[in-house]
């Protein structure tokens, strides 16, 4: 399996060389040359553990890893530092199953694919003959930063720079950055929104001269954002052991459909549920739930991505985002892998910020639905949840809660089908917005007593990820403007 790129001039890869290159040269998304099929039925995998249910999704993608790399990357990633042996257990509520992927060791859902990334990639460095300091160079919304860096912390040959919206997180997601140990890491706040860290660290990667003068100095950019194949492929994994899990508790039968719904905002989640119905999972409808920056609702409801509107700051941080890169993906295979009209459509986006698709083009997207939740429709959800099926969910899984109601709602006979509902992150991890909506007195609280209350009143059990940013000291204090990335990335490297 080679990877080629959406725009079409950067030559194909191997899956070791796409994951060490991150980002094309040619300003694309390494894509797989052609979707695998499930190598086995979904039937066959009742019983299996989530590590071996992994190994078999992620085999066909990465044919140049050896079995026993693969699946030493996977035994490194998915041990003790997940709270359940389940690794990303079903909670049945409420008519909905939620899909929790936030047991990691930063409680979101990014943990599934970053505690595997930076094995992936050091076994690529090896495979590669690359000899160069690899720095992950990355932009977050919040929680990709932090989970990043815990994967990252002190792997030899590694270094790590994150660069996140200093007013655009949570303050617990600020916290959880700047406590991360590791003499590898760097965090650095900017002073803008998350797409203006994303464009000026995807500027870094275009900038030949700058990435010349630091490979004289022994070093080599990679992205951990999801932009990097390394990230999908192990998100495809969840859906495809969600679906056997569902098989094993009876509430599916083999080849019966289960609906998906995402919140969504950079598009790497959902498309991952994309690639697995691509492989031959069985997935009916995927419903994308956008909140107050609806950009991608108004995508899939239109044709029209338009980027030009104001940016709107929410309870659900990590998907306060305008420019959702991973859509060029979905873009490639809608437009029959055609990649200049790939490279036409991006060209408009970054010249005038929208962009539309054929009539074709759209007929391609019957299995997607977009929806979307206000943020009163948000606190309502969680305190709906809550009352109604004693689950508490945080605002991010609130978006795609109300999204999957709104679907059945206007569908109702797709009810009949399991919905499966990506639950992002912990309720640990937004504790204000959720003690508002369950109209909880935290009044004058910080985050962490925020979360001793939330918890003694609904009897959550508060995961070690809060205790360890308990007592952690605050080691990273960078600040920069946008257009002073670069020169700090130099500085942090010595440049």
């Amino acid at each position: 399996m080679n990877y080629v790129s959406t725009r079409g001039i950067a030559p194909s890869l191997t899956a070791s060389q796409a994951i060490l290159q991150g980002l094309a040269p040619d300003g694309g998304l390494y894509v797989p040359e052609e979707f695998p099929t499930l190598p086995c039925a979904p039937e066959e995998m009742k019983g299996l553990p989530y590590q071996e249910i992994a190994c078999r999704v992620m085999a066909p993608f990465l044919t140049d890893y050896t079995e026993e790399e693969l699946r030493g990357c996977i035994d490194r990633a998915y041990d003790a530092k997940f709270d359940t042996p389940a690794i990303a257990p079903l909670a049945a509520r409420g008519g909905l199953v939620y899909l929790e992927l936030w047991h990691g060791a930063t409680i979101a859902f990014k943990d599934m694919a970053l505690s595997i990334l930076p094995h992936l990639m050091v076994t690529a460095a090896r495979k590669n003959g690359v000899t160069d300091e690899i720095c992950i160079l990355t932009a977050t919304s919040g929680d990709t930063g932090k989970a990043a860096m815990a994967g990252f912390a002190d792997v030899p040959g590694t270094r790590i720079i994150v660069f996140y919206p200093k007013d655009g997180v949570s303050a617990f997601q600020e916290r959880q950055m700047r406590t991360q140990k590791g003499e590898n890491t760097a965090v650095v706040g900017v002073d803008g929104n998350f797409d203006d860290c994303q464009t000026g660290v995807k500027k870094m990667f275009g900038d030949e001269a700058f990435r010349e003068a630091v490979g004289k100095a022994g070093i080599r950019f990679s992205s951990a954002n999801s932009i990097n194949i390394g990230r999908l492929v192990p998100q495809v994994a969840y859906y495809v052991a969600a679906y056997v899990r569902l098989l094993e508790e009876g509430m599916l039968q083999a080849g019966e459909p289960m609906n998906v719904t995402v919140p969504t905002g950079n598009f790497g989640n959902i498309l991952a549920a994309y690639y697995a119905k691509r492989m031959g999972l069985p997935i009916g409808r995927l419903v994308c739930a956008s909140n107050e920056n609806k950009v991608l609702f108004d995508f899939f409801r239109t044709g029209e991505y338009d980027r030009n509107r104001p940016f709107v700051l929410t309870t659900s941080p990590s998907m306060d985002i305008l420019i959702s890169s991973n859509l060029e993906r979905l873009i490639y295979e809608i437009a029959g892998r055609d990649a200049a009209a790939v490279r036409e459509r991006m060209a408009e986006l970054s010249a005038t910020g929208v962009y539309t698709i054929t009539e074709e083009m759209a007929d391609k997207l019957a299995d997607f639905f977009g929806e979307t939740a206000t943020e009163e429709e948000v606190l309502a959800q969680i305190g709906r949840v809550y009352d109604e099926a004693g689950y508490v969910i945080d605002p991010h899984t609130a978006v795609g809660s109300v999204g999957a109601c709104k679907f059945l709602a206007a569908f109702p006979e797709e009810a009949e089908a399991p919905m499966l509902v990506a639950s992002t992150a912990s309720p640990c991890k937004f504790a204000q917005a959720v003690c508002e909506a369950l109209v909880i007195d935290a009044d004058g609280l910080d985050d962490l007593a925020r979360i001793d209350k939330m918890a003694e009143v609904t009897g959550i059990a508060i995961p070690a990820a809060v205790e360890e940013v308990r007592t952690a000291p605050i080691r990273h204090s960078r600040f920069c403007a946008v257009e002073e990335m670069k020169q700090t990335v130099a500085a942090i490297l010595g440049l």
